[in-house]
């Protein structure tokens, strides 16, 4: 069905079509309306540890990083390699500023920082060996969040609604939240949610994490909803009129939103009554619903996932420790890792964890290097390697995959690039990844980019 058809179709009748035709036509914008094999998993819920968590301090323990502590890096690793603000200083090993145990069956070494995500060690797929292109954290989002480098691509999110639209008809697809603390917390732009090339009913929507998470969501005094019908009818007549006229792709846009607006003034408010979660259930989390924690957030992740949002994604602005990196990842860990645990054990619980895929992990990772001394020593940003974890639907639990050398520099052993994480991802969902393409600009665009790229299968339960 050709775009015009269907704002044709749109624009002589709208006023009595209502949210159900409406959720044709973004059916229609997908290229799929079913995925292209059989799916493990219905959604993402993507934990964003915004900043770039130090690997050698949370999922890759170095221990002749240990023995070299204090001693100079030796120049093998770093000459002529890209450094952030470490180029041209005098370089010194760091060993791991936290003790690592070995957890579950698996006996997967985890940080001490973690005793609640700990518990989950035969849950959860530990990936050592990613890698990226970016060196700063903008870029580095932006290539983490959309598989390019260049700002103004689709992200990720928007990708999946894109193959695969929506299970909500009265929230969101793609929701984002985000919270902060524990160290310095890098701005995260709005564009890193962005549609891109996408139709725009495909861009992420930003929830506040505190109080209302949609501004003006309510009628205003005396406004009923009959009359907001009314007004919301006579708008969209309007705007099927100039559509029909101007054939812009951004006019379908909008009457989508003005519709599924009007649907959220319901569903918002149902969303965010907690009065039926058990104290069992908030005491599991350790928040107070709205109180715009990371673990609230976690909690009403669960809830949209629940009312069939399809991508979930939590950002914490606080991993960025360039000082004092001991101090500062226990901080800001003990901020997420309670929250990351209990929405696995919650999602385990009501049976939705084998139906869902959460991704844990930052842009980057951090040197083995130190930058500054002392006890405010910390760590600069690192592009060779890093650490994500997966958990849910098709990840084989109790997993480590791909080794990073001796001191954690550079990947040793099994790397993993963004695109391939991506592309996991998108076949757990039962996309192929090289078949979801969208024609802009004259070329056939997709997550992955145009070199060959291959899923994780040693992950893959």
């Amino acid at each position: 069905m050709s775009p015009i058809t269907r704002r044709t179709f749109l624009s002589h009748g709208l006023a009595g079509i209502g949210s159900a035709a409406l959720s044709r036509l973004v059916a229609a914008d997908s290229p799929l309306a079913v995925p292209h094999y059989q799916p493990k998993i219905k959604r993402v819920i993507h934990l964003c540890m915004a900043g770039g968590p130090s690997h050698l301090e949370c999922f890759d323990y170095k221990p002749e990083l240990e023995k070299l502590h204090g001693k100079a890096m030796p120049e093998s690793f770093t000459k002529g390699q890209q450094l952030a603000q470490l180029q041209g200083k005098a370089l010194k090993c760091m060993g791991p500023q936290w003790k690592f145990n070995k957890h579950g069956e698996s006996q997967m070494e985890i940080s001490e920082i973690f005793p609640h995500i700990a518990k989950h060690a035969d849950d959860i797929a530990v990936i050592r060996s990613m890698h990226t292109e970016q060196i700063n954290h903008d870029p580095a989002h932006t290539f983490m969040n959309t598989g390019s480098i260049i700002p103004g691509r689709p992200s990720m999110g928007s990708w999946v609604l894109y193959g695969l639209g929506s299970e909500s008809q009265n929230l969101p697809g793609y929701v984002v939240l985000t919270s902060s603390g524990g160290g310095q917390g890098q701005p995260i732009s709005s564009r890193q949610w962005s549609n891109g090339f996408l139709p725009g009913h495909l861009q992420g929507v930003e929830f506040q994490s505190a109080g209302s998470p949609v501004h003006y969501v309510e009628n205003p005094p005396g406004m009923t909803d009959a009359s907001q019908r009314d007004v919301i009818n006579t708008i969209n007549r309007m705007n099927s009129i100039t559509s029909t006229r101007t054939q812009h792709p951004d006019i379908a846009t909008r009457i989508e939103q003005y519709e599924l607006a009007f649907r959220m003034q319901t569903a918002v408010p149902e969303l965010m009554d907690t009065k039926g979660e058990s104290q069992k259930t908030l005491d599991l989390y350790g928040c107070q619903p709205g109180d715009g924690t990371f673990a609230s957030n976690c909690l009403l992740a669960r809830r949209l996932a629940e009312r069939g949002t399809r991508f979930i994604q939590l950002y914490h602005r606080g991993w960025d420790h360039h000082g004092a990196v001991k101090n500062g990842t226990e901080k800001t860990a003990k901020l997420v890792d309670q929250g990351t645990s209990a929405l696995i054990t919650d999602l385990k619980q009501r049976g939705m964890l084998d139906e869902t895929l959460v991704i844990w992990g930052g842009e980057f990772g951090r040197t083995p290097m130190a930058q500054g001394s002392g006890d405010r020593a910390g760590r600069d940003h690192h592009i060779k390697a890093f650490s994500v974890f997966l958990a849910g639907g098709g990840i084989k639990g109790g997993t480590t995959y791909g080794e990073t050398d001796e001191l954690g520099y550079g990947v040793a052993k099994d790397p993993v690039s963004v695109h391939e994480l991506h592309a996991t991802m998108l076949h757990l969902l039962g996309l192929q990844h090289d078949a979801l393409t969208y024609k802009a600009q004259g070329l056939d665009f997709k997550l992955t980019g145009v070199e060959p790229c291959g899923i994780i299968k040693d992950i893959l339960a």
